[in-house]
């Protein structure tokens, strides 16, 4: 534990100086959110697997561990992370604190839940140098404030997460993947009549004038499934490298990330239609969410698109130009005056000098 008590004395003396600290794992979502400002805090030492109990399906980990080592222990008992997390970067470099603080989830996420709906309890770190405990390891025991789910997708701008406590799920026994060669409009009318129905719908996922449909279940489920829909079955191997592909954003499609173009991610619901937006995008979660390649410049029709469908956009990765120091465009939608009210009482009670990752979530947090 020595690396967690070198990390509060440097957020102590860092208080004391008044000095911004970036809080940094494995870097592999450098990209995401606001500038990276502030000295390097490094979490990386702070790691390993504190308590695992396989029949209670929970695990506690530090948060410094790379993702890639739990979900290896997971997988030797045959569970899993169900909400597959994105790993960015080097296999083995995005570490179990930082997939938390980014509260990013993979293709899975329409069906199984978010991150914060597997984060049990957490120990945090505030910007006093406060070892603070919050949740637990059952599903019920969370009284007053539930402060450890509000950990996900904050970007670290509340405190150092420490440790987390997290539920698992066992594998799903049967996996099959379906093809249908399909408009985007036509795939938006199936997943919506699919989706009132009782299918092991998992992932879904609508790119090149194809939807894929991944099925998850008992055997039984999924093989009726598969009769009941017809498509074409595609093979088990070649269907689980492309999902993971799209779980690390490393299909095709995502070629031009962060390079020529702005990646944006539209969240609506998944009954909206086509969006009057530039470019032909990427379907996930059923319709749910929405990627799109523009090159700079587009911000404000995006979001005026995404807002008149009911939802939000936000600038994922943005495209190196050359010259943009002022990064104009701003990476997540303005706040109703009533949740920056919100955002800005959450960062003065746990960071009051506002030392943690400042406007990496929003300017002046």
């Amino acid at each position: 534990m020595a690396a967690l008590d070198d990390i509060i004395e440097r957020i102590r003396e860092a208080g004391a100086k008044g000095t911004p600290l970036r809080i940094r794992g494995g870097g592999s979502k450098d990209f995401y959110g606001g500038p990276l400002e502030g000295e390097p805090l490094d979490i990386a030492g702070h790691s390993g697997i504190s308590s695992y109990e396989p029949s209670e399906l929970v695990v506690t980990v530090r948060a410094g561990t790379p993702l890639a080592e739990l979900e290896a222990l997971l997988a030797q008992q045959g569970q899993c992370l169900p909400f597959e997390p994105p790993r960015f970067g080097a296999v083995g470099q995005g570490t179990v604190g930082g997939m938390v603080a980014a509260g990013l989830a993979g293709p899975s996420r329409a069906s199984v839940g978010s991150v914060r709906d597997f984060v049990l309890g957490a120990q945090l770190v505030n910007g006093r140098g406060e070892l603070l405990t919050f949740g637990g390891q059952v599903m019920k025991n969370v009284a007053g404030y539930d402060v450890s789910r509000v950990l996900a997708g904050s970007l670290g701008v509340l405190g150092v997460i420490a440790e987390l406590s997290l539920k698992v799920l066992p594998v799903a026994p049967a996996e099959a993947t379906l093809a249908f060669e399909c408009s985007q409009a036509d795939a938006l009318r199936m997943l919506n009549q699919w989706g009132g129905q009782p299918l092991p719908l998992n992932a879904s996922a609508w790119m090149d004038g194809w939807l894929y449909l991944r099925l998850r279940g008992a055997q039984a489920a999924v093989e009726a499934a598969c009769r009941q829909l017809g498509g074409e079955r595609a093979a088990a191997d070649d269907s689980a490298a492309s999902w993971m592909a799209l779980r690390d954003q490393t299909l095709p499609f995502f070629a031009e990330r962060g390079a020529g173009q702005d990646l944006w991610r539209i969240a609506v619901p998944q009954t909206a239609p086509v969006l009057a937006i530039e470019g032909t995008p990427l379907v996930e979660w059923h319709g749910g969410q929405r990627w799109y390649l523009l090159p700079p410049g587009h911000a404000q029709k995006v979001r005026t698109a995404a807002r008149a469908a009911g939802g939000h956009a936000t600038l994922f990765a943005r495209a190196e130009e050359e010259g943009d120091e002022a990064r104009s465009a701003e990476p997540f939608d303005t706040l109703s005056p009533a949740l920056q009210k919100i955002h800005a009482a959450l960062k003065r009670e746990f960071d009051p000098h506002g030392l943690f990752n400042p406007g990496r979530l929003y300017a002046g947090l």
